[in-house]
């Protein structure tokens, strides 16, 4: 399932109850239910990014927003560096939004939301197939 997920219900608008058979398969092979289904947004300064169909997991202990989905609701695209991470505009390349990374993982820090609804408040991790392969084969890019 490639969607946004987060533990905190009231921050989701317009959901209802997830009447699928999925769970949110996490690392340690445990199932998580999934019990809501929602939308909400994330405003940065000067940008508003729509997350649409955000699961409700109330056991996941961070939300988790997923690169792909949110690069099509959004026509945006992500560029990942050692240290940080930008989003921007598919036409026009403009940054709309960029972070640095923390330990490893790309976080969208409480400074990137300005509105009082929003699913993410506490730090999103991006799980890439970049980020997987540095944890696991090269720490830097330079070995």
């Amino acid at each position: 399932m490639n969607q946004h997920d987060t533990p905190d219900l009231a921050n989701l608008t317009n959901s209802t109850p997830y009447l699928g058979n999925d769970y949110l398969h996490v690392g340690d092979d445990k199932s998580l239910d999934i019990s809501y289904i929602g939308h909400t947004m994330l405003n940065s300064l000067k940008f508003i990014f729509t997350l649409s169909n955000v699961l409700h997991v109330p056991h996941i202990t961070k939300p988790l927003l997923s690169v792909q989905k949110f690069y099509r609701d959004n026509h945006v695209y992500f560029e990942f560096l050692a240290y940080m991470f930008y989003v921007k505009d598919l036409i026009t390349k403009k940054v709309l939004f960029f972070s640095q990374s923390n330990d490893g993982l790309y976080v969208i820090s409480e400074s990137f939301a300005t509105s009082v609804r929003q699913a993410f408040w506490s730090p999103c991790i991006f799980a890439t197939d970049d980020m997987w392969h540095c944890r696991l084969v090269h720490p830097t890019l330079h070995i």
